[in-house]
């Protein structure tokens, strides 16, 4: 998706490569264990949005340096670390279309590897020499946390609001998006009003992110979304779909999702998703993703016009493709 993109043709296999030598540097220890797990993790790829969006706010204020990059994998090390202990906490199997850490080495091995990921990106925190950033990075971790525990109390729960999951979206998953723009945003010398609309930018696109992965788990496929089709059904989950036919849809849909989330049970999913695809739920649902999207875009008036920022509003955009 982003290598079509002007920009991104020209700039991001730079980009991405000066980010993987801080990582693949930072990612190694003198135990064999967390390097061999840490470097399964990191190399299964992924999109990488956390980092291009450190970057990208960074060079959009005409800020192109090595802390840049470094800052970059400190967001990718946050996020992978996040993923290794959600698969555990999830019993996942799949992660980015492979094995899972958990599945491969077990399960302390990989709750331990995320410990050391999550403390190296404190280490290359420090490195950057900025209190405000470390600052910016511990209170967004503290808050994914609270994000993740809100999500596991929430499992089952066929009355929650959609604010409320709105809310925990927020927390869990598009916190770090928006600390990731912040980041870049203090390395360049943002003014407080670049600072928030970058801040902005990144809760906003992180919010369209996840409604779209929700979208996903009853549109997508194992191939394209890197996991299987039904984990969140199957975990529990009230993702926006769900919530959407228990409060519009017709009375056996709504009775059948808050039978499927309260057993948490696979075999559910093909009814439910029968359900899913035979009402409004994945276009009201595409409906909000988009309107995420506008408020990102709207936040990039506050910044200079210039080629990086285009190309932010092309990612922002290009997001919804994953469900076109």
């Amino acid at each position: 998706m982003l290598e079509n993109l002007p920009y991104f043709q020209k700039n991001l296999e730079s980009d991405l490569g000066r980010v993987n030598v801080v990582i693949n540097r930072a990612v190694q220890s003198e135990v064999a264990l967390i390097s061999q797990i840490g470097t399964y993790i990191i190399s299964a790829g992924g999109k990488r949005l956390r980092p291009i969006i450190t970057i990208l706010a960074g060079k959009s204020l005409g800020y192109d340096d090595d802390k840049l990059y470094s800052l970059a994998a400190m967001v990718e090390f946050i996020h992978t670390s996040t993923l290794l202990h959600d698969d555990v906490v999830d019993e996942s199997e799949l992660r980015r279309g492979r094995k899972t850490a958990n599945n491969m080495f077990g399960n302390a091995a990989a709750v331990l590897v995320g410990d050391f990921l999550y403390t190296r990106a404190f280490q290359l925190m420090v490195g950057s020499g900025s209190m405000k950033i470390l600052e910016v990075m511990a209170d967004a971790t503290n808050i994914i946390a609270e994000g993740e525990v809100m999500q596991l109390m929430n499992i089952g729960n066929t009355d929650i609001t959609e604010a409320e999951y709105v809310q925990v979206i927020q927390y869990k998953t598009a916190k770090l998006f928006e600390a990731a723009a912040q980041v870049g945003a203090i390395l360049a010398g943002a003014s407080a009003e670049q600072e928030q609309a970058l801040k902005d930018y990144g809760m906003y696109v992180g919010t369209a992110f996840q409604i779209i992965d929700d979208i996903l788990d009853y549109s997508g496929d194992t191939a394209e979304i890197g996991k299987n089709v039904g984990d969140d059904l199957a975990e529990g989950k009230p993702t926006l779909p769900l919530i959407y036919l228990m409060r519009q849809g017709s009375a056996e849909a709504a009775e059948d999702v808050r039978t499927a989330l309260h057993n948490a049970d696979r075999s559910y999913f093909e009814k439910i998703h029968h359900h899913v695809i035979n009402s409004d739920a994945l276009a009201y649902s595409t409906e909000q993703a988009r309107i995420a999207v506008q408020r990102a875009l709207a936040s990039l008036d506050k910044l200079p016009d210039n080629e990086v920022t285009l190309a932010m509003r092309s990612l922002a955009e290009q997001s919804l493709a994953r469900i076109s």
